[in-house]
């Protein structure tokens, strides 16, 4: 399949470009990395920014232990691989130390309590920049999101105070417990990182391929079973062929029905897709307004 190379190259450029400008800026960054397709580019974009040194700042996963199974054995392996350093933070930490509280009843979901646990993370190993995946096509909230994110002494982010960044010059000044969100991928869309991963032949969790799973619908979403998601109340668990495009936490991580068994077929179907990957996130539907509450509030 025919690539676009010289776009891919651009956004490449610019990504590379924006991760050196943290590392002189700032003294302890952290790539926020999470198993999925966008942060296995940005490791891979890490890579070509300080070759031939290795990475020179750690990859933090905030763990809400409701993850796939696939997610997990595939980031150990991609750590390994890379020779980087790999900070596990987990969110049961966070419910048994009384910070957070878990949600009860069929819709409970750790989702949002990350926040709690990045924020303390970010805190506790001081560091005073996050590099984040996020991109503008993904949803409204992110839209409008900047290169550099300030986010003030309490981890907060403020929609209608941001800076300027205009011809690439990028203002990192901060106050002391204040720290910044960086989202170098801030102008690709879902196509750009799939066309990248095949060019780059990267490697990717098997959970973003077709394959049979124990499946249930709930509000029309596509839940996968497992020992903390089960189908209730008339549900009816089944096996389908789904994949998925976004990787979170399982309880608001819904399937799609698929036949796509290798990147081609991914991209053919992403070509082909009206609706966006977090389409199928119960997360971003608690509201119209969820993704920018919870990103005022801290979130990735």
């Amino acid at each position: 399949m025919h690539y676009n190379l010289s776009h891919l190259k651009q956004l490449e450029s610019e990504a590379i470009f924006i991760m050196r400008e943290v590392a002189s800026q700032f003294d302890k960054p952290v790539l926020l990395f999470s198993g999925g397709k966008d942060s296995i580019v940005m490791v891979r974009l890490a890579q070509k920014a300080f070759w031939p040194a290795r990475i020179p700042f750690p990859l933090m996963h905030i763990d809400t232990g409701h993850n796939f199974a696939e997610t997990i054995e595939f980031r150990d392996k991609l750590v390994s691989d890379v020779g980087a350093e790999l900070i596990v933070k987990l969110v049961q930490d966070s419910i048994d130390k009384g910070r957070v509280v878990e949600e009860k009843g069929i819709n409970a979901s750790r989702n949002s309590l990350q926040t709690t646990t990045l924020l303390d993370a970010i805190e506790e190993l001081q560091f005073d920049a996050a590099f984040g995946g996020a991109r503008r096509d993904e949803e409204k909230a992110r839209a409008k999101e900047r290169f550099f994110s300030h986010r003030d002494e309490f981890g907060q982010w403020d929609p209608k105070n941001q800076r300027p960044e205009l011809w690439n010059l990028f203002n990192g000044r901060k106050n002391f417990g204040e720290h910044f969100r960086v989202f170098p991928l801030s102008n690709w869309t879902e196509m750009d990182v799939w066309q990248y991963i095949a060019a780059e032949n990267l490697d990717i969790p098997s959970i973003y391929f077709s394959h049979t799973r124990k499946i249930f619908e709930r509000h029309g979403m596509l839940l996968a079973e497992s020992s903390f998601l089960k189908p209730v109340h008339g549900e009816k668990s089944e096996d389908r062929v789904v994949r998925f495009r976004t990787v979170g936490d399982m309880t608001c991580t819904g399937a799609v029905e698929s036949i796509a068994s290798t990147l081609e077929d991914i991209i053919q179907e992403v070509a082909a897709a009206r609706v966006t990957e977090r389409g199928g996130r119960a997360d971003d539907k608690r509201s119209d307004s969820a993704m920018e509450d919870r990103k005022k509030q801290g979130y990735f």
